[in-house]
């Protein structure tokens, strides 16, 4: 076999074998997995309210949200799939979980808070009540990490039953009033 015979095929072995690297990857990158930068002091003790992780009228609320359902100016799901795969190049996959933990509930919040600078993630904040954002977060985790709730006091993301250093707790109900004397 000539020098140039066996150049041409290590180079064509080479080549498929790149072929397959892409294949197994989905054809898609979204680059190395970094932690994301932290959030900014505004929004770094923002957590999800107190019992919403296992709330699924409050997911499902976010579901609508996700989908352009509740606000027709906000729909996740033209970039991100109703699935949580993106439809857009750029976009995140919140299918993958191994990604989705290194966002905090604080880090997550800020980014559909703010969008984030040199992509096409808007920030929603001016189209969403806080509260709905936190309902979209709540939604959006399910693709990735269902069933997860970020614990601030551990700094990780655990079991919804197991999350304990969450946000603070919901205020008691207010006392009803008392029935005025002689009614």
């Amino acid at each position: 076999m000539k020098r140039t015979d066996l150049w041409q095929l290590v180079m064509a072995l080479g080549m498929a074998g790149m072929g397959w690297v892409v294949a197994g990857c989905g054809g898609e990158s979204e680059g190395p997995i970094v932690p994301p930068p932290p959030a900014p002091a505004e929004y770094a003790d923002k957590h999800m309210p107190a019992g919403w992780w296992t709330d699924a009228a409050k997911a499902e609320e976010g579901r609508k949200i996700f989908i352009g359902e509740t606000n027709p100016d906000v729909n996740c799901a033209s970039c991100h799939g109703k699935d949580g795969k993106p439809v857009k190049a750029g976009a995140r996959d919140f299918r993958k979980g191994e990604r989705m933990t290194l966002y905090s509930d604080s880090v997550w919040f800020w980014r559909i808070s703010e969008g984030v600078p040199n992509t096409k993630m808007k920030a929603w904040k001016t189209k969403l009540s806080e509260e709905d954002r936190w309902k979209l977060l709540l939604f959006e985790r399910n693709f990735g990490l269902a069933g997860k709730a970020w614990d601030a006091g551990k700094n990780a993301w655990v079991m919804a039953g197991e999350a304990g250093g969450g946000a603070a707790p919901a205020a008691a109900p207010a006392a009803p009033a008392a029935a005025p004397a002689g009614k």
